[in-house]
């Protein structure tokens, strides 16, 4: 919850990562409370009270997940929403002669967008959804410790460089509505 907070604010790419390994950690525990407290917060250095605060946070992520039907797989409603709103300003990044950079950007990445989509990257979802695939997917073979190629490391490295573009617009844009005409 704490760290969720903060990245909320700082950085909304890495907050829906977060968000998404939160969901998995859900999943890994059976979206059994009881575990989360025992096996994960306890493992914090946390005073009782912030455990008790982040053990309800986590009660309520366990009722959404249960309610919106994404125990097993898929996102929560909230994480989808936050999606929804990067993709909507991608698109009038896009759109705008003003973000040129951005533009050039995008057109970088695309062929990585395309690669991954032909290799059974979900076709329905948006571009951006598919940018941040891409990513979680590398978070997650590094965090077991495999081995990620040289091509994809590449890409990665490109396809963060566009997110965090996209980040920077999306943080600029709630501080100060951007203009896009």
């Amino acid at each position: 919850m704490y760290i969720a907070q903060q990245l909320r604010k700082s950085n909304i790419a890495e907050y829906l990562l977060y968000m998404w390994q939160v969901e998995d950690i859900i999943r890994a525990f059976d979206c059994s409370l009881s575990r989360i407290r025992r096996e994960y917060i306890d493992r914090f250095d946390y005073t009782d009270e912030q455990k008790e605060e982040e053990a309800d946070w986590f009660g309520n992520l366990i009722r959404m997940m249960n309610s919106e039907g994404c125990r097993e797989k898929g996102h929560l409603q909230i994480n989808k929403v936050t999606m929804q709103q990067l993709e909507e300003l991608h698109v009038q990044l896009l759109n705008s002669p003003k973000f040129p950079f951005y533009n050039a950007e995008y057109y970088k990445v695309l062929p990585y967008i395309v690669e991954l989509r032909n290799h059974g990257a979900d076709k329905k979802e948006n571009e951006v959804e598919t940018c941040f695939n891409s990513l979680y997917g590398v978070m997650v073979l590094r965090l077991q410790k495999k081995e990620i190629s040289t091509n994809t490391q590449h890409a990665v490295k490109e396809i963060s460089t566009f997110i965090g573009m996209l980040n920077d617009y999306y943080l600029k844009d709630k501080q100060e509505p951007l203009e896009f005409e």
